[in-house]
């Protein structure tokens, strides 16, 4: 039997997590791990107590075309990057790794070059994570060095999506 390699191991972990997530859209799962330590999780959902778009049966940001990577203060959701920096301590955060997967709710296809939105990537920054892995397929990911998104930063372009 062929063992798996860490990274996809852990991205596979963030594709598990995903599962739980209520989007209507796209399902997302993040996993920070530090040292081989699993330190958080997080997936796509309404803040506790609110209701998910799964339950109500309605995204706004699809009912009103908002086209990926957009608008997100329009959104119910809290992204699963963030509910996983949330759900963590910063200390041990500093020199992590955070591992991305998106899946599309309607095909069950990976996202196309999925990423970080601009909100998400602040918050990565600010928590102190060193790397993002992103998942393309099954078995190919990306690596985004953190401090590429400090200096490359988009948002004095005004560039929206991802």
């Amino acid at each position: 039997m062929e063992r798996r390699d860490k990274i996809n191991y852990y991205l596979d972990l963030a594709e598990v997590v995903s599962k739980r997530g209520t989007c209507l859209r796209r399902l997302y799962g993040a996993v920070i791990v530090k040292n081989d330590e699993v330190i958080s999780t997080g997936y796509v959902g309404a803040p506790r107590g609110r209701k998910n778009c799964s339950d109500l049966g309605v995204c706004i940001r699809e009912k009103m075309k908002i086209p990926r990577g957009e608008r997100y203060e329009l959104c119910r959701s809290v992204h699963a990057e963030a509910n996983a920096i949330i759900s963590a301590e910063r200390n041990k955060m500093i020199g992590s790794s955070l591992f991305l997967v998106g899946v599309d709710v309607r095909t069950g296809e990976y996202v196309e070059n999925a990423s970080c939105c601009s909100m998400c990537k602040r918050m990565v920054i600010n928590a102190g994570i060193e790397k993002v892995y992103v998942r393309d397929d099954k078995d190919s990911y990306r690596v985004i060095e953190v401090s590429d998104w400090i200096e490359n930063d988009e948002s004095l372009e005004g560039v929206m999506g991802y």
